[in-house]
């Protein structure tokens, strides 16, 4: 019986939904779907099946009106008086259940923003944003052991020269993030923090100091062998102290 019950209010939830203007007709029926389906039909709180209906909706490319659009169908067909012909209105669902399909919603939004943006499309180095987080967990990390950020981690900055622009400047870019991500191979966090300014975060060991003049020496060899790049100025590669709290921290990349 319970089966029979489901595929009704799913018959049902759809048709109100088309008739409310839902323009994917052929991707309106996902796995979802059928878990909030099963929830009414067998009273259960609807609490994970609508955030997984959210979820389902943003990683279609539903955008969040549709998505409450949808909600409202659903919530029209679930009612007590819903044999006949319903309305879908958005503001007469509750206020939780439009809370819990939105925080679904904007989570997966979120996921896939943070995936599309964790890399400089150009270089291939990690965000100023991404580094950002990195050091919040570092600082925290040094919390919990009882020491600091700068004790434990060390921040290497890498600049061109202050007269390079334009493509010379890109090209160079790329070149030292490939130098980057062939010496700081270990699990280190290299970022672009400016144009022309990358950044890495790796912990302080014996090798750390030998590993920055060796990405520099690559740096000047590589630049220096392409005569498009011989005027980028003197490279500089600096470390830069961990200042005590991860506010501080944010401020200190926002001025390099």
């Amino acid at each position: 019986m319970a089966p029979t019950l489901r595929r009704a209010v799913r018959s049902r939830w759809r048709t109100a939904s088309l008739a409310a203007g839902w323009p994917f007709p052929g991707d309106w029926e996902v796995p979802a779907v059928d878990a909030v389906c099963a929830a009414v039909v067998s009273g259960d709180d609807l609490s994970d099946s609508l955030a997984e209906l959210g979820a389902s909706r943003a990683e279609s490319g539903v955008g969040l009106a549709g998505t409450l659009q949808d909600l409202a169908a659903l919530h029209a067909v679930a009612g007590e008086d819903s044999d006949g012909l319903v309305s879908a209105d958005p503001d007469a669902v509750p206020a939780s259940l439009i809370r819990i399909a939105a925080l679904g919603w904007a989570d997966a939004v979120s996921g896939m923003s943070v995936g599309r943006e964790v890399e400089d499309p150009l270089t291939g180095l990690n965000t100023a944003g991404y580094l950002r987080t990195r050091l919040h967990e570092v600082y925290r990390e040094a919390s919990s052991r009882g020491s600091t950020a700068d004790e434990d981690y060390a921040l290497t900055t890498v600049v061109l020269g202050v007269s390079t622009d334009g493509y010379p400047r890109m090209v160079a870019m790329v070149l030292i993030a490939d130098v980057l991500r062939a010496v700081f191979d270990s699990g280190e966090t290299s970022a672009l923090l400016r144009a022309a300014t990358a950044a890495v975060l790796a912990p302080r060991t014996p090798q750390l100091s030998a590993r920055c003049q060796q990405a520099r020496w690559m740096i000047e060899h590589r630049l220096a062998a392409d005569p498009a790049l011989r005027d980028c100025g003197q490279i500089r590669v600096q470390q830069e102290a961990l200042p005590e709290d991860h506010a501080e921290a944010c401020r200190l990349l926002a001025s390099l």
